[in-house]
């Protein structure tokens, strides 16, 4: 299992990682080093590093990433590979096709900055990358797994991928022992971001939205909780979330590891994203029983019915995720009914043992065509 951080595998993936191990799998983790890849080894996983700059565009740098992924590959000798975040999944495909690795599933788990941004509409980023997606993911033994229905059929339109190679499985799934329910917290209500401090998570808008609930008199906060990403063209500088902190727009409580804390403070959980595969922020909302306020986007509407789980808002509208947000938090049954109602749903759809099972049969699909491979192989030398 190969991410381009060792904080995406133990925060979305080491449940994935557990059951495959269960069901008999040998797993063996690859990324980027970074501090949560001692907690990917006290968990009693091997890891590989493998250095691969998020942002890089030089031809040569990148293609050397492509052939340090193949001499991996070739010592290691996976019988499946699986990929998740965009460069490992088109350079580790392409890899993995050099050295002949059976077989090859890749998790789209988002569709990406140059695929959001309308300023990268005609960029020649674009294009490579639709040309690089092809050449990873268009052959036989290649799996692709998709979060929600809008991004499969946008690269099924862009011919991107055979659609006989897709699957959908919602999410990375949800601890709902872990993030369960609490009694709500006293004192005014807050309302909760969790996530990286992106431009295009909708945090400027969250921020509008707080300072026009102050100027209305509405008791309680809007708090953003997590740090800019680098390695993202859309981060947020630190001296803007700190600028908007001493403003008194919202609060900025930066990263925290204790995230079931984290949900159980917050009276509702907000997600104002330009775009999502399956936001993993509002799974776990919805398991811990929070009403989510989130825009009107594929991903998101996968997670929160509006009316039912929480309230869904348009994209860049700051009023109404104010409006949202001061509904909410004057309305305590409203937000009773909510959470519990999604609490339900995390139970029926996202628990991380569903997601598992789900992808454990598109492995064994693979490795039931290798087998049959190595059979003919034997019987034909």
């Amino acid at each position: 299992m190969f991410a381009n951080t060792g904080w995406y595998l133990y925060n979305h993936r080491l449940s994935l990682a557990r059951a495959a191990q269960e069901a008999g799998y040998e797993v063996i983790l690859v990324s980027p080093p970074d501090r949560y890849v001692q907690h990917l080894r006290d968990a009693g996983f091997e890891w590989h590093q493998l250095t691969l700059d998020r942002r890089g565009v030089n031809p040569l740098r990148e293609a050397a990433a492509i052939n340090r992924i193949r001499k991996l590959y070739r010592t290691l000798r996976p019988d499946v590979v699986h990929h998740f975040t965009i460069k490992p999944v088109i350079y580790g495909s392409i890899a993995a096709r050099l050295v002949g690795v059976a077989g090859i599933v890749n998790s789209i788990t988002g569709l990406g900055y140059v695929f959001i941004h309308e300023e990268e509409r005609r960029s020649p980023l674009r294009g490579i990358a639709q040309a690089l997606y092809r050449q990873a993911l268009d052959a036989d033994n290649v799996r692709v797994i998709f979060q929600n229905p809008v991004d499969r059929s946008t690269f099924l339109k862009r011919g991107l991928v055979r659609e006989a190679s897709t699957s959908l499985i919602r999410g990375s799934g949800v601890d709902i022992h872990r993030f369960s329910p609490r009694p709500e917290a006293e004192g005014d209500p807050l309302a909760v971001y969790v996530g990286r401090m992106l431009w295009d998570k909708g945090v400027e808008e969250l921020v509008e939205a707080g300072r026009q609930l102050k100027v209305r008199g509405v008791a309680g906060k809007i708090v953003l909780v997590g740090e800019p990403d680098a390695g993202n063209p859309a981060s947020i500088p630190e001296e803007s979330l700190r600028a908007w902190e001493a403003e008194g727009a919202v609060e900025w409580w930066g990263r925290r590891e204790d995230m079931p804390d984290v949900y159980a403070a917050g009276h509702v959980i907000v997600l104002p994203s330009y775009s999502e595969g399956l936001p993993r922020t509002l799974i776990e909302a919805a398991a811990c029983g929070k009403p989510m306020i989130a825009t009107d986007i594929p991903g998101c509407r996968e997670v929160v019915t509006g009316g039912v789980h929480g309230l869904l808002v348009p994209v860049g509208d700051a009023t109404a995720l104010a409006d949202a947000v001061e509904r909410l938090f004057e309305d305590a049954n409203l937000r009773r009914a909510m959470g519990a109602a999604a609490r339900q749903k995390a139970i029926d759809e996202f628990a991380d043992t569903l997601v598992a099972e789900k992808t454990l049969m598109v492995y064994q699909t693979l490795v039931a065509v290798e087998k049959s491979f190595d059979s003919y192989n034997e019987d034909h030398p």
